[in-house]
């Protein structure tokens, strides 16, 4: 039997690999200040189990794109999915910030290989037109998660205890990873493709760009190739600068309002509308952009666009300590974490649109190990300034990460615009001495 539209279902299923991803890294964050008092972990060593995770993760992005590429999307997630959701309920039996760290650098070794499928899924799968809007419906299940996360403490740690909430996502994963070993395929060999579908790509099907399309399908994925490529360095550091802002709202935007704020356990569930803008973010972010393209502006342009809006939102984060009341911060922190999210929607877009395919698992893994090590140091900042001072300097930085990250990813656009002014001579001839 043949499935229409199959391939909005295979985006339906990243999107929910995602929410379960997101649930999963946010648990600890949300119950930070019960589980350091039940474990007795400062705030430098809760600062270093998030970097456990983070490194871990970091690692994991090297490795797990190269993964991508070289088992293919449908065996690879299965392998993440399965390895993280196994981690995360481990969690429920740490004892001390030693065990809690190692178990949480388990979970960043899987949920990595999270990120780096999907780009490959929607570069096989989706046209440009309807890329921004595959990556803006997958991406948004990463704050659908953080939604729904304050709602399981609510639901299950609240009557049962921090433990338990850990307990919950594996049962729900086992369920997925039946789901993708049964439907994922790529589209040339799917059974379940129906005509009209396997035309319509066909006949969407991007020609080969002299100035990107350089390696072959047929030959071998070199790493030489992934790091002389100048995008990925430029990407790289656009991730490293920016990503900070959304990791700061995951991990310490609930201890903040519980610090300095004097927000209970229980009323820091008012984060789930924060989360719920970023959710809205991923989704505009993708869609705004999708319409560009359908409107005759090249992909790479319509992502820019949208992202230069979003770099002029997210500074408004500095005025969020200065709020007189708690709507008013929230309110704020609702625009910031909606900018950031339609920025990193389009991002994500851009990569696919400007890395060649047979290398984009590797090379979108190492890009996103700029998000991880922006992380990583964000974390040490975090955790010093809240020691040392307050949190007021951590949004003050937010004001300038955004717009330095849209001109370095400005220059990468305006860069490949001149390439591909020049003569095209030296590009032939470069492809010829490739047979």
């Amino acid at each position: 039997m043949k499935i229409p539209s199959l391939r909005w279902i295979i985006v339906a299923l990243l999107f929910l690999a995602a929410v379960l991803n997101y649930i999963d890294r946010n648990l600890l964050a949300l119950q930070a200040p019960t589980i350091q008092k039940d474990l007795h972990i400062s705030d430098e060593q809760y600062g270093n189990v998030l970097n456990f995770f983070m490194l871990a993760y970091t690692i994991s992005y090297l490795l797990s794109g190269r993964v991508v590429d070289w088992l293919g999307e449908r065996i690879s997630m299965m392998i993440f999915i399965t390895w993280w959701s196994a981690s995360n309920a481990l969690t429920a039996v740490a004892r001390s910030a030693a065990s809690l760290s190692g178990f949480r650098f388990m979970l960043g070794l899987g949920e990595a290989g999270g990120f780096t499928v999907p780009p490959k899924a929607v570069s096989e799968w989706f046209p440009a037109n309807e890329r921004g809007l595959a990556v803006g419906i997958y991406s948004v299940g990463g704050a659908i998660g953080a939604t729904i996360a304050p709602l399981l403490i609510l639901w299950v740690g609240a009557p049962f205890g921090w433990r338990w909430t850990f307990l919950v996502t594996p049962v729900f994963a086992l369920v997925w990873v039946a789901l993708w070993l049964t439907l994922y395929r790529r589209p040339s060999d799917h059974p379940l493709l129906t005509d009209r579908e396997r035309t319509y790509l066909q006949e969407n099907a991007e020609p080969a760009d002299p100035q990107i399309d350089l390696v072959l399908p047929s030959e071998r994925v070199l790493w030489g190739r992934v790091i002389g490529n100048p995008a990925v360095w430029c990407l790289l550091l656009a991730r490293f600068l920016t990503d900070p802002v959304w990791y700061f709202y995951q991990n310490w935007f609930a201890k903040y309002l519980y610090t300095a704020r004097h927000l209970s356990q229980k009323e820091l569930s008012i984060l789930w509308v924060v989360f719920l803008a970023g959710d809205i973010g991923f989704l505009l972010g993708g869609f705004f952009s999708g319409r560009l393209v359908r409107c005759g502006t090249r992909p790479a342009a319509a992502r820019l666009w949208i992202m230069l809006s979003a770099a002029f939102l997210v500074p408004l984060a500095a005025l969020i300590p200065h709020a007189a009341s708690l709507r008013l911060l929230i309110g704020l922190s609702m625009i910031v974490v909606y900018a950031h999210t339609s920025w990193l929607s389009n991002l994500t877009a851009l990569v696919v649109d400007v890395v060649p395919k047979p290398i984009l698992g590797t090379s979108f893994g190492l890009i996103a190990c700029g998000s991880t090590l922006g992380g990583i140091f964000m974390n040490k900042g975090v955790a010093w300034l809240a020691a040392n001072g307050g949190y007021n300097d951590c949004f003050a930085v937010m004001t300038v990460l955004h717009p330095t990250a849209i001109l370095l990813v400005w220059w990468l656009g305006r860069d490949r615009r001149r390439g591909r002014e020049r003569p095209t001579n030296s590009g032939r001839q470069r492809k010829k001495s490739d047979h």
